[in-house]
Formats: structure tokens, C-alpha cells, sequence
């Protein structure tokens, strides 16, 4: 195969990504060749950012077959995955660890498949990682890192060498619930009074929730949300890594994949949240307001979605990173994964003992959180892997 590096997607025709992306993660939004695009013309990725596209396309007789998509990056943001005190550790022994080589979806902690392969060309991942691994070598980068891989993966990666990474995520899983009501059943009394007692103080709050997807979005809801992912980024003293047009054009090529959940009062939306639509998943996003309600967080983030996900037949939500307050909604703990490889051995050494002793911690942390689980006993599926 040949390979090559193409420093925006442009440079790879749209039905090749496609073809590409469709064997086992046709159903992501996030690996679409229009989401990809939208994050370079929006300029939420490039050189301004540290996320400098690096896409490796593998071909065979001018036929892309493979692409791994991946980043160049001068920093640890966005990544949801932090490796910041191993970048220190790494500087301080006298290394550089920037610029490293990032395969991920950038800003989204979501889980799927890190490399696209024609179906007929899945017995040519070994070799293509071992392409990637030649080029870290070859460009002197510190290390490659592929961040929230599936569980399908991790074979694949310790056949390779790869040292892995646990982490917990919490999701809601739909088990046939017929409405939001028959999910409540599957709950404890007290769990299910309390969601009951947030959900009517969110729709209390003076005004009306509302819900837009495709042809339903237009510029002035995806502006109103755009001020509150602001709000959030600003709150939180954090970085607003997506850009303004980056939110606007998402009622063009994405708008089937986008819902958008927003509070209304006296003509002025005040709260609101997306979230991204895949084949058998509602992917929370982003979440942000201007002024405070209770329970409204809950309500737009988290019932609304286990709403949607019922009334489409999704199996699950998965509702991003971090946040054990979830736990007590209905949400599970499960088990996601990271890869990681070095091409110096000492340090590879140093980072497989650190990630032996944070795995027992979060093989701990699985068995704790189902002492909390809201769900009436044998109900739940605890650390679910994905």
C-alpha cells in the first residue's frame, strides 16, 4: 500500500472517506467526511489551534482503502484524556514531547472505530499502524496516542504494542422502554420520586422547552446556543475550542445528525443543549445557559435525551465525560479505553507501571459506583464495556 499524508481533507474525495467509514462506523456522526470538513472550514482545527489536520491515507492502485485519522498536536487540549503530567515528566528528563501524533476526534470523547478500512482490507490494520509507528520514528515525535478507541480495538493495540488506558464514562441503555414512565419502573422509589420532582421543576420554570432538528434549525436557535457554549467555556475557565461558524453551519450538511434542545422564556431563549443523532445512539454534547432554573440542566441534558432515545428506538445515550451526578438519572457506568505507544522504551516502561496503578483505581472506582446504582436490583449492567 502507499501511503500518504494529506494535511486537509480535501485532499480525499468524499465518497473514498465514505467508503472507508462505511464497513463499522457508517452509523458515527463524528467520522463523517462533513463533520471533519466543517471542523477545517469553521477553523475550529488547523495551525491557529494545535490541532493540525495529519489524515494518513493508505492506497492501493489510486484507491484510498484505509485512513487514520489524526492530528498533529502542540498541546493536551481538547482531548478529554490527560497526559499532561507525563508530557512534564517527559520534559523534564530532557525530552521534547511536542509536537505528538494524536489519532482521535477532536473536542469529542466519544468512543468508535480510529481507523477506516474498506471491509476487504480489515487484514491491513497491523501493517498500517505500523506505517503510522514508522513516522513517528522517522519526524522524531514523542509518541502516538489513539483516544477512545473501542473495545474491538485493544487486541488490535497489544498486538502492537500498544499500552491501554481505562477510563469511566456514564450512558443510559434502553431496554425496550416503551416511555420515559416505563424506564422510571425500572428504578428505585426514591430515584424515581426524585427525577419525577426535577423534571416538573424544570418545566416549571416560566417558559417552554422546545426541541429542533433538521430542517427545524435555523440561525437564530444555533446563535442563542452558540452564546451559551460561550457562557459554559467561560464559567468553567475553560477554551471555547469550536468557533462560531462552526455551530452556524450545522443546519447545512449535519442538520439530520443534530438535535437541539432549547428552554424558552418571554421570547428569549435561556439554556440549551446538543446533541448528536448516530444509527443507535443520541451523543450528548454541549450544554450552556444565561440564567439559572433548577433541575433545567437535568431536564435539556439528560431526560430529554432518554425522551428522544425512546421515541426513536436508539439503544443508548451516551451523555460525555465525566459526572457521577448522572449515576442517580439512570446512567451507567462503562468502561472506555485509550491507546498509547512510545518509541523510547524507558519512558514506555515509566507510563505501563503508572497505568497499572490508575487501572486498579478505576476497576475500584466501577465497583463503588454500583453501590449507588438507582436501579432496583439486577436491573443494571455495571462497567459496561464499549
Amino acid at each position: 500500500m502507499e501511503t500518504v499524508i494529506c494535511k486537509t481533507i480535501k485532499s480525499i474525495a468524499r465518497d473514498q472517506w465514505e467508503a472507508c467509514r462505511s464497513s463499522k462506523a457508517g452509523g458515527d456522526p463524528f467520522l463523517s467526511y462533513d463533520f471533519f470538513s466543517l471542523l477545517e472550514t469553521s477553523k475550529s482545527v488547523g495551525s491557529d489551534t494545535g490541532w493540525l489536520p495529519f489524515y494518513i491515507a493508505f492506497k492501493e492502485d489510486n484507491v484510498v482503502v484505509g485512513i487514520i485519522v489524526s492530528f498533529l498536536k502542540n498541546h493536551s487540549q481538547g482531548e478529554y484524556v490527560f497526559d499532561h503530567s507525563w508530557a512534564d515528566a517527559y520534559e523534564r528528563s530532557g525530552g521534547r514531547y511536542y509536537p505528538k501524533l494524536q489519532i482521535a476526534v477532536p473536542f469529542t470523547p466519544v468512543s468508535g472505530e480510529r481507523i477506516l478500512v474498506r471491509t476487504e482490507y480489515k487484514d491491513k490494520v497491523d501493517e498500517m499502524l505500523s506505517s503510522v509507528k514508522r513516522l513517528v520514528k522517522e519526524n522524531n515525535l514523542s509518541s502516538l496516542h489513539i483516544t477512545f478507541c473501542n473495545s474491538r480495538f485493544l487486541s488490535v493495540a497489544e498486538k502492537n504494542n500498544f499500552l491501554i488506558r481505562e477510563g469511566i464514562q456514564y450512558h443510559w441503555f434502553n431496554r425496550g422502554y416503551k416511555s420515559f414512565e416505563d424506564f422510571l419502573e425500572s428504578l428505585t422509589y426514591r430515584k424515581r420520586k426524585n427525577i419525577r420532582k426535577e423534571r416538573k421543576q424544570a418545566k416549571d420554570f416560566g417558559g417552554e422547552i422546545k426541541t429542533f432538528t433538521g430542517g427545524q434549525l435555523t440561525d437564530f436557535e444555533l446563535e442563542a446556543f452558540w452564546h451559551f457554549y460561550q457562557n459554559t467555556g467561560q464559567r468553567k475557565w475553560g477554551y471555547p475550542y469550536l468557533t462560531k461558524d462552526f455551530f452556524m453551519s450545522l443546519k447545512k450538511d449535519l442538520k439530520e445528525s443534530v438535535l437541539l434542545v432549547l428552554a424558552e422564556k418571554n421570547g428569549q431563549y435561556v439554556a440549551g443543549a446538543l446533541n448528536f443523532i448516530g444509527t443507535d445512539c443520541l451523543y450528548g454534547r454541549y450544554w450552556g445557559c444565561n440564567q439559572f432554573f433548577p433541575a433545567m440542566h437535568f431536564e435539556l441534558c439528560y431526560y430529554k435525551a432518554i425522551d428522544f432515545a425512546i421515541e426513536r428506538g436508539l439503544k443508548r445515550v451516551e451523555a460525555g465525560a465525566q459526572g457521577d451526578h448522572k449515576i442517580a438519572r439512570g446512567y451507567e457506568a462503562c468502561i472506555t479505553y485509550s491507546s498509547h505507544w512510545f518509541p523510547h522504551d524507558g519512558f514506555t516502561k515509566a507510563v505501563d507501571s503508572f497505568l497499572k496503578e490508575e487501572k486498579k483505581i478505576v476497576s475500584e472506582g466501577s465497583k463503588q459506583i454500583e453501590f449507588f446504582s438507582p436501579f432496583k436490583k439486577g436491573e443494571n449492567i455495571d462497567a459496561k464495556k464499549i
